[in-house]
C-alpha cells in the first residue's frame, strides 16, 4: 500500500544528529581571537538569531565582528585561524544518530523524497556536503542562506518547491527548536516531534514545550509513520507504542 506522503522533511541539529553541545575546542576559538571563552560563548548565544539569518555574511566576518564586540582586535591571520578552528569544532560536535543513514536510505527506497530544513549559521553549509547523510537528501534549506529562521513560512515553502511537492504531501520531523513544529503545521505539513532521551542536553533556541502533537523517539520510527496510510494522529492521540508527548 503506498504511503500517503511524497516527502519527509527533517530538522538537522538534535534530529538527524545527537544532542548538540559545544565542545572545549570552541574555547580555543575564542582565545585565538583574543576573547574570554565564557563571554564569547554568551555572545554566540545572544547573536544566534542574527547569525542564523546570515547577518554577518560568512564565518570569518562573523568571528571578526563578534571579537570586536568583545573589545578584541584580532589580525586577519588570527581570524582565518579561528574560522578554521571553528569549522573543525562544529564538525567534531556533529554526531549523526546511528539510525540516520538507514532511515534516510529506507525512505528513498520507498520512493519518497527527503529534505532538510535547518536553522543554522554559516558553518553548516560548508560542513554538510562532507557528511554521510548528504547524498541521501534531495533538498537542503539553510536559514542562513535564505535569510529567515523557523517558523517563517519561507523555509517550508522553499523545501517544498525544491522537492516538487505540496506541503500536504509532507511529513515534518524535528525536535521543536525554533518552534518548527507549529510552523510546519501552519504550512500545511504533518508535524511530528522527535523526542530522543538525549535531547535534555541539547543546545536549542526558542523551543515549544507546549507541543501536544504526535511524538517519536527514534528516527527509524519514521518508517512506521510513512507506511501507515491512515495517519494515527488524526485525533492528536498517538498510539501507545510511541512515546507520550511531553515538554520539548
Amino acid at each position: 500500500m503506498p504511503s500517503r506522503y511524497r516527502a519527509v522533511i527533517f530538522d538537522f541539529f538534535g534530529t538527524l544528529t545527537r544532542a548538540f553541545q559545544r565542545s572545549a575546542l570552541h574555547a580555543e576559538v575564542a582565545r585565538q581571537l583574543g576573547c574570554d571563552p565564557t563571554a564569547f560563548a554568551h555572545l554566540l548565544n545572544h547573536t544566534y538569531p542574527q547569525r542564523a539569518r546570515g547577518g554577518y555574511a560568512d564565518v570569518e566576518r562573523t568571528l571578526a565582528a563578534l571579537a570586536h564586540r568583545q573589545g578584541a582586535c584580532p589580525s586577519a591571520a588570527q581570524v582565518r585561524a579561528a574560522a578554521a578552528l571553528r569549522l573543525r569544532a562544529i564538525r567534531e560536535d556533529i554526531r549523526l544518530r546511528p539510525d540516520a543513514i538507514r532511515t534516510l536510505g529506507a525512505l528513498r527506497a520507498r520512493g519518497l523524497r527527503t529534505g532538510l530544513v535547518s536553522d543554522c549559521t554559516d558553518e553548516l553549509p560548508e560542513i554538510f556536503p562532507t557528511l554521510a547523510v548528504a547524498p541521501l537528501l534531495d533538498a537542503t534549506i539553510y536559514s542562513c542562506r535564505l535569510g529567515a529562521v523557523k517558523p517563517h513560512p519561507a523555509l517550508y515553502d522553499a523545501v517544498c518547491a525544491r522537492l516538487g511537492v505540496a506541503p500536504a504531501d509532507c511529513l515534518y520531523l524535528g525536535d521543536g527548536g525554533g518552534r518548527e513544529l507549529s510552523g510546519a503545521r501552519r504550512a500545511g505539513m504533518t508535524a511530528v516531534q522527535f523526542a530522543a532521551p538525549d535531547l535534555v542536553e541539547h543546545l536549542s533556541f526558542d523551543t515549544e514545550p507546549e507541543w501536544r502533537g504526535p511524538t517519536v523517539t527514534r528516527l527509524i520510527d519514521t518508517l512506521d509513520l510513512v507506511d501507515t496510510r491512515a495517519p494515527y494522529w488524526a485525533d492528536e492521540r498517538p498510539r501507545a507504542r510511541f512515546a507520550p508527548v511531553g515538554p520539548g
